[in-house]
């Protein structure tokens, strides 16, 4: 198995089972580096500007986020990054069981770097995970911290 270069990730995620599956694939599938989760979009925001219990949080390489959130929904947290100086050159990959056109477009049309549907096979989201982190952490370059 390939080894896939150190990528710091955060995760935003409110299904367990999702994020079970993706915590597997860091473990058990060669993925290096840290793998952060928050379960919600007010969570993912204060974790990126290092607010509250996040102020110590570090920045990741690329966010994993979700569009069915609680509190504040996945759509409204792309929009907020990208539109955050600091923020918007963190790669933001929307990973969600939408395949709905209309949800790509939106997601695009916010910036997102990319537009992932979660695979229901284990092996298909596996492979998902793996080629997001080999791009991200083997093929593009990345800006600096």
């Amino acid at each position: 198995m390939t080894q896939i270069a150190a990528l710091d990730v955060l995760l935003v995620e409110d299904d367990p089972g999702d994020v079970l599956m993706v915590q597997e694939v860091f473990e058990d599938h060669g993925m290096e580096g840290h793998l952060d989760v928050v379960n919600d979009g007010a969570e993912a925001l204060a974790f990126l500007r290092r607010e509250g219990p996040y102020a110590d949080a570090r920045r990741p390489d690329v966010v994993l986020l979700d569009l069915n959130l609680p509190k504040l929904g996945g759509r409204e947290v792309l929009e907020a990054v990208k539109a955050d100086a600091e923020l918007g050159s963190i790669p933001v990959v929307v990973l969600t069981t939408s395949a709905a056109e209309e949800d790509i477009l939106r997601a695009y049309a916010a910036h997102a770097n990319a537009y992932v549907t979660k695979p229901v096979d284990w092996d298909d989201f596996t492979g998902a995970i793996r080629r997001i982190g080999h791009f991200f952490g083997d093929v593009a370059r990345l800006p600096r911290r």
